[in-house]
């Protein structure tokens, strides 16, 4: 059974601002609904790994939903991290930053990294994505004309993949290009469908123990 048909039954809420998550959701032929909630608090223990920090994030966001949590509900959160020189690199806070972000990126290779967290009312169950992405020297001339034009201020790392900047700067990726987006799909198609699963296991014992 495909995983649009296992979903039937329940409501899917994507918790994400995200456009770009919504679009790739939409990927996947799902039904589902946007909510979110404003002023989430961000701020992340010291000493979690890069790994982690994407993963409790998106645990975090989910905290902010748990009374929309029922049966039949199952919300979805994420977050994504770019890394590089053993710290992460999170959104401009003007374009001064901007440029300094997309400098250090230039002629290196950086990791993204997006935690995943799927949560009903039975279960709650996290992954994360990584992916290593080759950027070739870029001139200031070009960084300039990408940030003015693109106003990348809302993404981490000052790009989006899918501009202007990864079909001239990108030369390599090793990993999901669309964990790079935001969402790593391939993968989420699988999680989503072992979850949809075992939530109807324990629907299942359930209804065998009355």
């Amino acid at each position: 059974m495909l995983l649009h048909q296992l979903l039937n039954d329940y409501k899917l809420i994507l918790a994400s601002q995200s456009p770009r998550r919504r679009m790739l959701l939409e990927g996947l032929d799902l039904s589902f609904e946007v909510i979110v909630r404003e002023n989430i608090d961000e701020k992340v223990p010291e000493g979690l790994l890069k790994t982690q920090i994407p993963v409790y994030l998106a645990q975090h966001k989910s905290d902010a939903y748990v009374d929309l949590l029922n049966t039949k509900t199952i919300v979805l959160t994420a977050d994504t991290i770019v890394w590089i020189n053993n710290r992460e690199l999170g959104k401009p806070q003007n374009r001064n930053h901007a440029i300094e972000i997309l400098k250090e990126l230039s002629g290196n290779i950086h990791e993204v990294v997006t935690g995943v967290c799927i949560r009903s009312s039975k279960q709650q169950h996290s992954f994360y994505s990584l992916s290593s992405v080759h950027f070739r020297k870029l001139t200031e001339q070009e960084i300039e004309y990408y940030i003015d034009k693109y106003q990348p201020f809302d993404k981490a790392g000052s790009y989006g993949i899918q501009e202007w900047i990864g079909y001239t700067a990108i030369e390599k990726i090793d990993g999901s290009f669309y964990n790079v987006m935001g969402l790593p799909v391939q993968a989420l198609n699988n999680e989503l469908n072992r979850f949809i699963r075992n939530e109807k296991n324990k629907e299942n014992s359930k209804y065998e123990k009355v």
